[in-house]
């Protein structure tokens, strides 16, 4: 067992580079898991900083000087961020409200949609059985506004909470835009000289998570819109609230799609039940809603990631379950990048012939 374990660590942990790579790792992770609530403004922030250095850096590839640039994007930014703190969380807030007060309503709407189930479904599924499920969903329902009336109340400290980190996340996002260039060569003042392996670790990583980064939160605004556009159009209830979980449930792949088209399905069945058929506004609502998700899935995605790393299935979600598990909505959205570091690292991990190579050269 002794050699065996000596003959992995001459394998994999004898280079020096490898080694510190290691460290570097396992003392991110380390302060991840120790202060990641405290730090979570700080990640937040370096992630709008990606996804606004892009627009920074095509203002300068147009001749626009640096810190013009910089103040441009950051206005435009602090603008958005301020419009949706002002306009869009109180209607979003509303609308939630109202959401959680009609729950029962959209309780026995999904009731009598597993009702028409069973009659077309030749008693496959007993009638006893839907009142059963139905009514422990109406118990769930309320125990949940229960517990929304309780967690109003004692939330208070969060709000002030989520107050101070709508000051933090401008100001951190202005600072990492403008002295990105000083801050990464600070971190590298800590790294020795010879640094080949994390400097291509940190060149793929760095431009993986950038294009992620941006082409995820692209995507979110884009589904937001066109979803938010679809629902106005019929004039749909919650339409607000229901766009931006929609636009939010791309973050999950497979999943988020398929757990955020229920309450759509419920909401429109109690507005509109099946008047007209399949020709009705609840038919052609799901019509519009599945054409601008079949878009999403067939042109938007490929046109945004068409530079990512191809990641199986299985391994995303695996790190969906994983970093989900860990940092809540934070991990899952990260879940993506995370796993395609651990895939940098481990394609890029000098193996043993590697090593017997440089060391054969370095004899030389």
């Amino acid at each position: 067992m002794i050699r065996v374990f000596k003959t992995w660590m001459e394998q994999y942990l004898s280079d020096p580079e490898a080694i510190l790579l290691l460290v570097i790792i396992l003392g991110g992770l380390a302060i991840i898991l120790t202060f990641g609530d405290i730090l979570m403004p700080v990640f937040v922030s370096i992630a709008i900083a990606i996804l606004l250095q892009c627009w920074v850096s095509l203002l300068v590839k147009y001749k626009c000087p640096p810190t013009l640039a910089y103040w441009i994007v950051y206005i435009i930014f602090l603008t958005a961020f301020i419009g949706c703190i002002v306009f869009l969380l109180p209607l979003m807030w509303r609308q939630c409200v109202n959401l959680v007060n009609e729950l029962p309503k959209l309780v026995q709407g999904g009731r009598e949609l597993l009702l028409q189930f069973v009659q077309s479904g030749n008693g496959v599924i007993s009638q006893e059985y839907v009142d059963s499920l139905v009514n422990g969903m109406i118990d769930e329902v309320q125990g949940v506004t229960k517990k929304a009336i309780t967690l109003s109340i004692s939330s208070i400290p969060g709000i002030l909470t989520w107050i101070v980190y709508a000051v933090l996340v401008p100001l951190l996002v202005f600072f990492f835009l403008k002295d990105h260039t000083s801050i990464v060569s600070w971190f590298k003042s800590f790294l020795p000289e010879k640094r080949g392996l994390i400097r291509k670790v940190w060149y793929e990583m760095n431009e993986q998570m950038a294009n992620y980064v941006r082409g995820k939160i692209t995507e979110i605004i884009i589904v937001t819109i066109a979803t938010y556009i679809v629902f106005i159009i019929f004039d749909m209830r919650y339409s607000m609230l229901l766009a931006v979980l929609v636009g939010l449930s791309v973050v999950i792949p497979y999943v988020g799609i398929v757990v955020v088209t229920i309450p759509v399905v419920l909401v429109g069945y109690l507005q509109w039940g099946f008047d007209g058929g399949l020709t009705g506004k609840f038919a052609m609502m799901l019509y519009s809603y599945a054409i601008v998700e079949l878009l999403d899935g067939a042109v938007l995605v490929p046109l945004l990631f068409s530079e990512a790393v191809n990641l199986h299935p299985v391994a995303i979600v695996i790190a969906i379950l994983f970093f989900g598990s860990i940092w809540g909505f934070w991990g899952v959205f990260f879940a993506i990048p995370l796993a395609t570091l651990v895939k940098s690292v481990l394609y890029a991990w000098p193996k043993h012939s590697e090593l017997r190579r440089h060391s054969r050269m370095s004899r030389y």
